[in-house]
């Protein structure tokens, strides 16, 4: 079995500091933040730029910030995100990948996002591939639901998107598709050959699938951007403590976690 690649996702562009008290914000923190997910076993650290007010932003020059932030202080992966805030235009949404981050996320569909919809087009999701592809940037094919695998299951034979393909199965959005085995266990069943996948679960759905994940064969992603939580009730500490949850338990199944370098080269990241 290949080692567990762990991401951290730091941030998230909803969650504020009434919740979590520990989010990270600024780039500083959110740089400090990701020197203690690497530490602890994190090979990748999922990005959003919030505004110093804790405002979502998709503004080039804060990921500009964060990114050398992360790099002056650790050698993870910086994926940086694309999806940004509900209402952001493409355009906006867009910007950092130009920044020639090693990954960025590609949502592969619209989804209804609790009170909210987040859209996506398919004509800007083709810009958005291209993009990626035309900047070396290696993406994340988020998938929210089933459909979202179906689509990107087709922009591979078409071309549009090239193997092998990494995914991050979203499970848990209000919305979207169900927290549960049995649904990752359906996305896992339609990958294509070859691919790799991660799951993010939200909330309470975080660590049961985390862990099924690990014994699976495929990676996870934890961090405030999804879960603020350590157990019911308590706050986490830190996004760096519940990455070393998962590397902890990892390590009792006997399945290491993989460094950056390993990371790279299990992504096919030059």
């Amino acid at each position: 079995m290949e080692k567990l690649i762990i991401t951290a996702a730091l941030t998230g562009a909803e969650v504020t500091r009434e919740q979590q008290p520990a989010l990270p914000i600024t780039p500083e923190e959110i740089g400090a933040a990701a020197q203690a997910c690497a530490a602890a076993g994190a090979s990748i650290v999922h990005v959003h730029a919030r505004n110093p007010d804790g405002s979502p932003t998709q503004d080039k020059s804060v990921y500009a910030q964060i990114i050398a932030a992360v790099r002056t202080r650790c050698d993870v992966i910086v994926q940086v995100s694309t999806g940004g805030a509900v209402g952001m235009t493409p355009q906006e949404r867009l910007a950092p990948v130009t920044l020639l981050p090693e990954m960025a996320t590609l949502s592969m569909g619209s989804v209804n996002f609790g009170g909210d919809v987040f859209l996506n087009h398919p004509a800007d999701m083709e810009v958005f591939a291209r993009t990626m592809r035309e900047h070396g940037v290696k993406p994340e094919i988020e998938v929210f639901d089933s459909g979202m695998l179906t689509t990107a299951n087709r922009w591979l034979k078409s071309g549009l998107l090239t193997g092998p393909l990494h995914f991050d199965f979203v499970l848990g959005i209000p919305g979207g598709m169900a927290g549960t085995p049995e649904a990752l266990m359906y996305l896992r069943s339609q990958l294509p050959v070859g691919s790799t996948w991660t799951v993010a679960g939200m909330g309470a759905a975080q660590l049961p699938l985390a862990t099924l994940a690990i014994v699976l064969g495929g990676h996870v992603r934890v961090g405030f951007e999804d879960n603020v939580y350590y157990r019911k009730g308590e706050l986490a500490s830190s996004n760096a403590q519940l990455v070393s949850r998962i590397a902890r338990i990892s390590a009792e199944l006997d399945r290491p976690v993989a460094s950056a370098a390993e990371a790279r080269k299990l992504l096919g990241i030059r």
